[in-house]
C-alpha cells in the first residue's frame, strides 16, 4: 500500500528528495594545508586562505578529489574528467571570503544510483542526479555568551561532497533506508565517516506533496537535520504541514526551514534562495579540474567490497538468511566482527548470536561493536564449546550473559559454574528413571496415546540434570525408556 497522507479533499503523495552534506576523511582541507581533526581548540586549525585574507591561493588537495572519485564510483555513478569550481557568493559572518568554492555547472560525478531495502524485503532505486566538492563554511557559537556570538573557523575550507538524489522517495521510511545506506557506503569506502552527531554528515531534506499523478508542487528545505531519525520525523510534519496549507486555500511558499526535535516541528528560517541569487561565475583562481582516465581506473580497481556484494557473499558463502545478511553489512564494523567469528564455525549460528544476543546485550549497556564486552576470541570459543558438545545451547546461553557480565572467557565460566554438558549414558538413563517413576500419571497418558507429554519429559530431565543432559542423548534415552 503506497504511503499517502489523508486529507479532507483525499489523500495527498508525498515527494522528497535529499542533499546529503559529507565531509571527506582526510588529512589536510580541500584548498590549503590546515588540519581537519575534529574537536581542535577553536581557531587553531585555520590558514590564511580558510581565513578569507587577500591575496592567497587556493591549491585542491589531490586525495580530497580521490576520495570524491571513489565515492561516485561506490554510487555506480558517471565519472566527469572535466569539471570545474565555481564562486557561490554570499554573505555569512563564518564565511570569511564573503563566497563559497564549490562546483554549480560541471561537477565531477554525474548520475548514479543507491538501491535500498525496506522492513517489508521489498527493494528501491533512489536515483543521485549528482556529486559535487566544495568547502564547508565556519561554525557560529551562540552559547559562550548572552550577548555575543563567536566564531570558530576550524571548519572553514574542510572538503565536503555534496551528494544530490533524485525526488524518488515517497516515504519517511525510504528516506531512512537511504540515508543509511548512503552512510554505509561512505563508511565502506572510507571517504566520510557518517558520525552524524559531529556534524561530518549532515543532510538538506527536501519536501513537497501533491495529489496522485499530478506535476511536482512548490518544495521546502529542512537544513541540516543531523539525524536519521530527525529526518524522518521532519518529513511526516513537513508533509502533514503543506497539506494543511494547501487544503486551507492558500499556497506553500518556496523556503528554508529547521527542524525543532524537543518540539517536533518544522519552523521557517528563510525564504529559499534561487542559483541566480547567489551570482554564480567560475573561481578565477583555479584551472578546470582534468582528471586522467587511467587514474580514475586505478581507483575503481582499489574499491573495497561493498555492501551489496557483501550481503550476497554472506548468503552464499555462511547459509545465512537475506534479512540477516543486510542486517550485519549495514555497519562495516559488525560485517568485519562478523567474518572473525563465522570463519571455520557454523555461519548461521554465529549470526543469530550476533545480532541476537550480542545487539540485545550491546543496547542494554549502551555500547557499539567497537567497545563490546564480548570479544571475537570470546565468541568464538563458545561456539567450539558447543560444537565439541561441552555445552548445550541452554547452557551457552547462560554462559554467554556471564561473559558480558564478567568479560570472562567461556571455558573458564564453564569450569567455575560446573557446566560441562552430561554425556554420560548412564547418567542420563537414571535422570529418565526417576523422571518417569515421579510421573506414573503422565507416563500412563503418554502410553495410551498422548504423545505430546514426550516434551514434558524432556524438560522434566533436562531440569532435574540442571540443564547440562545432552539433549540428543536425552532424547534417545526417553524413547528407549517409553
Amino acid at each position: 500500500m503506497p504511503y499517502t497522507i489523508e486529507g479532507a479533499t483525499g489523500p495527498w503523495e508525498v515527494v522528497i528528495g535529499l542533499e546529503v552534506h559529507a565531509q571527506i576523511i582526510s588529512e589536510a582541507k580541500l584548498f590549503s594545508g590546515a588540519a581537519t581533526a575534529f574537536g581542535a581548540e577553536p581557531n587553531t586549525q585555520v590558514s590564511f586562505i580558510d581565513a578569507g585574507f587577500p591575496g592567497m591561493l587556493p591549491v585542491p588537495n589531490r586525495e580530497c578529489i580521490a576520495q570524491a572519485v571513489r565515492t561516485g564510483l561506490g554510487l555506480n555513478a558517471e565519472i566527469n574528467l572535466v569539471s570545474r569550481f565555481d564562486r557561490k557568493n554570499y554573505f555569512y559572518a563564518d564565511l570569511p571570503s564573503g563566497y563559497q568554492i564549490t562546483q554549480f555547472a560541471y561537477p565531477i560525478v554525474g548520475r548514479g544510483a543507491v538501491t535500498i531495502e525496506l522492513a517489508d524485503g521489498t527493494t528501491r532505486e533512489i536515483g543521485i542526479t549528482r556529486l559535487h566538492v566544495e568547502q564547508d563554511a565556519g561554525k557560529s557559537l551562540h552559547d559562550q555568551d548572552p550577548a555575543l556570538s563567536y566564531i570558530d573557523l576550524n571548519r572553514a575550507g574542510v572538503a565536503l561532497m555534496e551528494i544530490v538524489s533524485e525526488p524518488d522517495m515517497r516515504c519517511p521510511e525510504e528516506a531512512g533506508a537511504y540515508l543509511t545506506k548512503l552512510r554505509a557506503i561512505l563508511r565502506y569506502l572510507g571517504t566520510c565517516d557518517g558520525n552524524m552527531d559531529e556534524g561530518s554528515l549532515r543532510a538538506d531534506v527536501n519536501v513537497s506533496v501533491r495529489k496522485p499523478g499530478e506535476n511536482f508542487r512548490t518544495r521546502c528545505e529542512i537544513k541540516n537535520v543531523n539525524s536519521i531519525r530527525f529526518a524522518m520525523q521532519a518529513i511526516e510534519y513537513e508533509a502533514k504541514r503543506q497539506v494543511r496549507v494547501w487544503e486551507a486555500g492558500d499556497e506553500v511558499r518556496q523556503e528554508t526551514r529547521l527542524y525543532e526535535p524537543a518540539r517536533g516541528i518544522t519552523r521557517s528560517m528563510r525564504g529559499k534562495e534561487d542559483a541566480h541569487d547567489y551570482r554564480y561565475f567560475p573561481d578565477p583562481d583555479l584551472l578546470p579540474l582534468e582528471l586522467d582516465a587511467a587514474w580514475v581506473e586505478q581507483l575503481r580497481e582499489s574499491l573495497p567490497e561493498l555492501p551489496d556484494a557483501r550481503r550476497a557473499r554472506f548468503i552464499a558463502q555462511y547459509g545465512i538468511p537475506a534479512y540477516d545478511a543486510a542486517v550485519l553489512v549495514a555497519d562495516k564494523s559488525v560485517a568485519d566482527f562478523y567474518e572473525a567469528v563465522a570463519a571455520g564455525h557454523d555461519g548461521r549460528l554465529a549470526a543469530n548470536y550476533i545480532t541476537g544476543d550480542l545487539f540485545a546485550a550491546l543496547n542494554r549497556t549502551g555500547r557499539g561493536i567497537e567497545t563490546t564486552p564480548v570479544s571475537i576470541t570470546a565468541l568464538r570459543e563458545l561456539l567450539a564449546l558447543l560444537k565439541n558438545a561441552t555445552i548445550n545451547g541452554r547452557i551457552a546461553k547462560d554462559v554467554f550473559e556471564q561473559m558480558v557480565e564478567t568479560g570472562e572467557m567461556p571455558s573458564a565460566i564453564v569450569d567455575r559454574l560446573g557446566l560441562r554438558q552430561i554425556t554420560d549414558t548412564a547418567a542420563i538413563d537414571a535422570a529418565v528413571a526417576s523422571v518417569l517413576a515421579a510421573n506414573p500419571d503422565k507416563l500412563a497418558e503418554y502410553r495410551a496415546g498422548k504423545e505430546k507429554l514426550f516434551a514434558f519429559f524432556v524438560g522434566q530431565v533436562m531440569k532435574a540434570m540442571q540443564g547440562r543432559g545432552n539433549p540428543a542423548l536425552v532424547n534417545e534415552a526417553l524413547q528407549k525408556a517409553l
